[in-house]
């Protein structure tokens, strides 16, 4: 089992990769977690219906993105750029901490579903193979109980190196999850690599989305009179919530958070 050393109180104390820690303050800075409405408009929807399990792909022009590769500790089946930036980060895990390399594994890529604990509107980003759930020495993080391995924790800066945001970030902790996120997502438009002919959306929060910037949405639609769990999960009540803004500020009523809707929030 792998492990390090950390200083704490001028003592040496050894550090497993497999056990448990609370969630770093500092996690995913500069990161945000992809956009749905980004996703939709540069790759497609994935599919026409989800629900919690694991679907196929039916779109075909998203299909033949969709790469089974080597990636260094593993073989993966996503999105081809997604893939060729894990073998750039495992390289890096490699060279640095290559006893962190040595207990990589995975649960999986490529899932077209929802969103866990959610039965409507929030497609994960597993459907586009743009996100991937990681294990410790075939260990698998819980979700939901604000601790996570110390193995995620060590790996989560390579990662958000690369511009991929961390789970643990998310309103519900879920430590084993890494995504490409909503600038890295662009950077691969912008370089070509999605495809030809799709246009960037304004960048906006929509129904479907989750993490920090939809728990900070929340807390201000709740500062207007909302009674919102802020969760970090915009599904249909939070999609409600913000029609319900939009039309008493005298916006077009259409749920999602643009750069005028944000304005008037103070976002």
């Amino acid at each position: 089992m792998g492990y390090h050393q950390k200083n704490m109180d001028s003592k040496e104390l050894i550090v497993s990769v497999n056990d448990l820690t609370d969630v770093p303050a500092d996690m995913n800075a500069g990161v945000r977690s992809a956009r749905q409405q980004t996703m939709l408009a540069l790759l497609g929807n994935p599919r026409s219906s989800y629900d919690v399990d694991c679907q196929a792909i039916t779109n075909a022009t998203l299909k033949k993105q969709v790469v089974l590769e080597d990636v260094g500790p593993f073989r993966v089946t996503g999105l081809k750029p997604a893939v060729e930036d894990l073998r750039r980060i495992f390289n890096q895990v490699k060279k640095i901490h290559p006893g962190l390399y040595a207990s990589l594994g995975t649960a999986g890529m490529l899932c077209c579903r929802l969103v866990r604990g959610t039965q409507i509107g929030a497609i994960s980003n597993h459907s586009w193979g743009t996100a991937i759930d990681m294990k410790i020495n075939d260990q698998l993080d819980r979700r939901g109980d604000n601790k996570v391995l110390q193995g995620l924790v060590d790996l989560a800066p390579f990662f958000n190196e690369q511009g991929w945001f961390w789970g643990a970030g998310f309103g519900t902790e879920d430590g084993m999850h890494f995504e490409v996120g909503e600038d890295r997502i662009r950077e691969f438009h912008q370089a070509g690599l999605l495809g030809q002919g799709m246009e960037a959306p304004e960048p906006a929060l929509s129904i479907g989305d989750r993490g920090p910037e939809v728990c900070r949405l929340q807390e201000r639609l709740n500062f207007f009179g909302a009674e919102l769990n802020p969760d970090g999960i915009f599904g249909p009540t939070t999609h409600a919530a913000v029609m319900a803004f939009q039309s008493g500020k005298g916006l077009a009523p259409d749920g999602l958070v643009g750069p005028k809707t944000a304005e008037k929030l103070g976002l």
